[in-house]
């Protein structure tokens, strides 16, 4: 599920703050309301529904490899057509993720905005789901993930690797290259111990209500940590 999207956003940025969207900037995890709102509007069986609720609990208890449930997870949307994915996240995103988005988050991003920062959600969210987002707070750029498409039909593959863990800190990585600045002065936001390996590969890693694994990660680093309501 690799999507980069590269908009013509101004040149000439001083560095990169990377955020993350679920949990980060949004209070609400895009991908478990996707799926709800699925099942209630009738495009996820029952079945489906289920073992997509099982398989958050085995992420949340940590009792299988989190890299592959959320690559199991993502199959949830075979056989669904473009116009209707397209369709839920918009609803998503306006009745659920919108009314959810930390103000602490749009004032850290007008903060960053101001000192001439490139602005870029690096997230697993879906594509749709994260251009909303970054619409909505004036950003530069996303960096997240997709479903293969075809004949308007999603095939419930993901296009390349999940934009999640360590993928997270390659894309990083390739993203600072291609825009000519030092990942050493970039900042990465997260709240998840699965953005660890991206919040490592920055000069300016910043925790915001972060679970209890990266919780013990940042003091032992000395990393911010930041309460967002």
């Amino acid at each position: 599920m690799e999507t980069t999207s590269s908009k013509d956003s101004p040149t000439g940025k001083n560095y990169i703050a990377f955020f993350d969207l679920d949990r980060t900037i949004t209070r609400e995890i895009s991908g478990h309301e996707l799926i709800k709102r699925a099942f209630k509007n009738g495009l996820l069986a029952r079945s489906g529904f289920v073992y997509a609720i099982y398989l958050s609990l085995l992420y949340k208890l940590n009792l299988r490899d989190p890299l592959k449930i959320i690559d199991t997870m993502a199959g949830w949307v075979k056989g669904i057509s473009e116009k209707a994915m397209n369709e839920l996240c918009t609803e998503v995103y306006l009745e659920i993720l919108l009314p959810s988005v930390h103000e602490e988050a749009r004032s850290e991003i007008l903060t960053h905005k101001a000192k001439g920062a490139k602005l870029v959600i690096l997230s697993s969210s879906l594509t749709q789901i994260c251009r909303e987002i970054s619409d909505n707070l004036g950003m530069d750029d996303i960096i997240c993930s997709g479903f293969e498409v075809r004949d308007g039909y999603l095939t419930g593959n993901p296009c390349g690797n999940l934009c999640f863990g360590d993928e997270k800190a390659v894309r990083l990585k390739e993203y600072c290259k291609r825009n000519n600045m030092e990942s050493s002065s970039a900042w990465y936001y997260g709240d998840s111990i699965s953005d660890l390996a991206a919040l490592s590969s920055v000069g300016n890693p910043v925790c915001v209500n972060p679970d209890k694994k990266l919780k013990k990660e940042a003091h032992q680093r000395g990393w911010k940590i930041l309460w967002w309501h």
